[in-house]
């Protein structure tokens, strides 16, 4: 890996001076600005090895670099190792931005190259006037395309099909019409839809091109009296034809996007949302136009989860519940009686083997976190066969995973203790994690009241200590979609975003101490509206959290004399809550063993 690494550098650096670029910024995304990207656009992982799912490439004629956050310092230090590039370690406050960094390391005239498909609007902007205040000009250049033809994986051409409407409680004939409306409210005639999730969530429609979300790749363009879905047409057979038919979508090829674009009424006003859409879309709307950038309308309101879609995240989290219990009591019964060699991967193994089990389930919802000792604090760290801890009965099991039913996505991370004696540091790390938990999941708050508000009550135990996280506290969560989803988040960068009715987010703080354990506990909660208090002085709405996660504590783990009585009720509540829910889903033996662990502290 490392030579290929070296020989595609050197690569795309003769092609640089061919085209008179001086340096090239590699972003890790696709056109579609998506989390998860098909591997057609792995990019910055081609170039570079590193295989962490959010960096960006930069490189010179003489250095490469590559910017990532804290989540994969301790991932990229050993995939860079040998190949010529360098970290960029952005999440520390000293460190440069790739403008700042190329401002003060080009000369005045320098040229910077950039994939405008893989470049935001937005993004293309705040890159083009940093440059422009040093000096130098962007240019936009696909250089990868030309380089990266032998071994590409093409574009994924899986088939697509109706998301039945008693899964998504909405018709797509209601969800255009409430689109149109909120297009009307912005004056726009056309609409251009980039984000794969929500054509998925706009149209009912789901297919499985990207790995753990259940999406299709294509575009969408919307208009007052038209609806049109671009798209390779090997991934529409006639029944999914004939439905989008029926709601009044039309088909073209994927390619065609550009076209259909540049035929938009002269006169139009096009709206788009410039944090998704690609540069080299913009550059397609006709220059008459009139263009509205605005926040994607979609995303708000794919956020607000309706009745139907919650009864189906309940449904999948009794499920995910079974599947998680029946885990983690072969673990602990079984597991090393019956091998002597047990790995990462096999636990990674054994837990979709038990969600597969479970009625409507497709694919996990991202790849499955089991780090065992000190790989648990590699806060997004990625067991493979030829890469994975032997697992024995001692130390600290830190297990993040999650599924994709029909019914809807789960995801949720546990932190175990294998065996042997528990550290005083392990409890204390542990009950510093979960009073923040609690503490989130607990609050209440007025209406109108944004997640970086609610961030410290996560965090504040942990600060006291003098110890803190740098991923984020609570990212939202699709209904059977992408497992990240906006525009609502818990975390310290301010979002205007407010937390409304309906919204799914995850509350999941962590400490990580490297070369020891990692500790995170994740349950995914909803925004519903709270019940009035008879203390209340003003007619101010209130809203809260319900917890949706079913699965036990490792209360072995808890230092009691951290609890509050107040913490020590919440815990007891919510493992009476888990065992009433999943018990009749069990065998009479599990469900023993769930009473043992989630019996009264």
């Amino acid at each position: 890996m490392t030579s290929q690494v070296q020989a595609n550098l050197s690569a795309l650096r003769a092609l640089m001076r061919r085209e008179h670029i001086n340096a090239y910024i590699v972003p890790s995304t696709d056109p579609h600005s998506s989390e998860y990207m098909a591997a057609h656009w792995c990019c910055v992982r081609w170039l570079s090895g590193f295989r962490g799912e959010a960096g960006t490439a930069v490189v010179t004629l003489d250095t490469a670099l590559l910017w990532t956050d804290s989540r994969y310092y301790l991932q990229a230090d050993k995939e860079l190792a040998g190949t010529g590039f360098s970290l960029m370690r952005e999440s520390d406050i000293d460190c440069p931005s790739i403008e700042q960094w190329l401002s003060e390391n080009l000369s005045e005239g320098d040229s910077v190259g950039i994939d405008p498909q893989l470049a935001t609007v937005s993004r293309y902007t705040q890159l083009g006037k940093a440059f422009a205040e040093a000096g130098l000009a962007l240019k936009s250049a696909d250089l990868i395309s030309p380089l990266w033809q032998e071994g590409r994986p093409a574009i994924p051409t899986t088939r697509a099909y109706p998301f039945d409407v008693r899964y998504s409680g909405e018709s797509a004939t209601s969800k255009l019409a409430r689109v149109r409306t909120e297009m009307a409210k912005k004056k726009a005639d056309a609409l251009i839809v980039c984000a794969l999730d929500e054509i998925a969530w706009l149209l009912n429609i789901r297919a499985l091109d990207v790995d753990f979300n259940p999406v299709l790749i294509s575009y969408a363009l919307l208009e007052k009296d038209r609806c049109t879905l671009f798209v390779l047409p090997e991934k529409i057979d006639d029944k999914t034809a004939g439905y989008l038919h029926e709601q009044g979508v039309e088909l073209r090829g994927y390619a065609d996007i550009f076209s259909g674009i540049s035929s938009l009424p002269s006169d139009a006003a096009v709206l788009y949302d410039g944090s998704q859409l690609n540069r080299a879309l913009q550059e397609a709307i006709p220059s008459a136009c009139r263009q509205v950038d605005a926040p994607s309308v979609i995303k708000a309101l794919k956020s607000i989860k309706n009745e139907t879609e919650l009864a189906g995240v309940r449904r999948a989290m009794r499920k995910d519940a079974v599947a998680l219990t029946r885990f983690f009591r072969w673990l602990e019964t079984e597991a090393f009686q019956k091998n002597e060699h047990l790995t990462e991967v096999d636990l990674m193994d054994k837990l979709h083997s038990l969600r597969a089990e479970q009625e409507n389930f497709v694919v996990e919802s991202f790849g499955t976190i089991a780090g065992y000792k000190g790989n648990g604090a590699i806060v997004h760290y990625e067991a493979t066969r030829d890469n994975c801890a032997e697992v024995h009965p001692e130390g600290m099991l830190l297990l993040d995973s999650g599924g994709q039913y029909l019914d809807g996505t789960t995801d949720i991370t546990r932190t175990v203790w294998l065996g042997g004696d528990i550290p005083e540091q392990a409890k204390l790390d542990y009950t510093y994690v979960l009073k923040g938990h609690i503490a989130l999941a607990d609050i209440r708050w007025p209406e109108g009241t944004r997640g970086n508000q609610l961030d410290a009550l996560a965090k504040q135990y942990m600060w006291q200590a003098g110890i803190t996280y740098g991923h984020g506290t609570g990212h939202g969560v699709g209904h059977f979609l992408c497992c990240h989803e906006g525009p609502q988040n818990v975390r310290t960068d301010m979002n205007p975003t407010p937390l409304k009715v309906g919204n799914i987010c995850s509350d999941e703080p962590g400490i990580y101490r490297t070369g020891e354990w990692g500790i995170r506990t994740e349950n995914l909660v909803v925004v519903r509206e709270a019940p009035a208090t008879a203390a209340a002085t003003t007619n101010d709405r209130f809203l809260c959290w319900e917890t949706l996660t079913l699965c036990y504590y490792d209360t072995t783990l808890i230092e009691r004399s951290l609890l509050t009585e107040h913490e020590r009720e919440w815990i007891n509540r919510y493992h009476e809550h888990v065992y009433q829910e999943v018990s009749p889903l069990l065998t009479p033996d599990e469900a023993a063993w769930l009473k043992e662990k989630t019996k009264a502290i």
